[in-house]
């Protein structure tokens, strides 16, 4: 864990080489997200590693990023993967030969659901201008996998709070979408 705040910290300073350490040292977890995340979508030629090392790049092209730690570093990870799946979804849905929606599978209520990836942005995108904590939270564990005891570490905040907000932003989102 300390090791992981030194890179962060050479990497901010300009040090290639730790950010390669870096990459190196967190790719099995940053595929474990992508995988996750892939498993749950339908229609997505994607694979692991292509958003795995598409995040990588978007991150890298970042500048002056003041990281705080692992969680901070998956997060914004998780980020960079949502909005490649994003880009990927509209690229998609814009080819004439495919009109196919890319869905996300997932676990509301207890039951799995999928929900239109498109759909499910736009919904975002609004639940933040309303409260942007609890859209960081539902993009936190849908699109990065995290447990609420990380998002909590992420946001500063414990992890009932976190629980309770994640409850409220899934009721949202479900009305938001026109779910039951």
């Amino acid at each position: 864990m300390q090791q992981t705040r030194m890179l962060l910290g050479d990497w901010r300073r300009g040090d290639i080489g730790a950010r390669d350490q870096l990459f190196d040292r967190l790719y099995g977890e940053l595929r474990q997200v992508s995988a996750a995340l892939l498993r749950r979508e339908s229609n997505n030629s994607l694979a692991t590693e292509d958003l795995v090392n598409e995040a990588a790049m978007r991150l890298m092209e970042m500048d002056s990023i003041d990281w705080a730690d692992r969680s901070h570093f998956l997060a914004l990870s998780a980020r960079a993967m949502r909005r490649i799946l994003i880009d990927h979804a509209r690229k998609k849905k814009s080819e004439k030969r495919s009109h196919e929606k890319v869905t996300l599978l997932t676990r509301f209520e207890g039951g799995q659901q999928r929900l239109d990836l498109e759909e499910l942005e736009t919904a975002l995108i609004r639940l933040q201008a309303i409260d942007e904590e609890k859209a960081k939270i539902v993009e936190l564990r849908f699109f990065g996998g995290l447990t609420p005891a990380e998002i909590g570490e992420v946001l500063g905040t414990s992890e009932s709070t976190v629980k309770r907000q994640w409850q409220i932003a899934r009721t949202w989102l479900l009305d938001a979408m026109g779910g039951p």
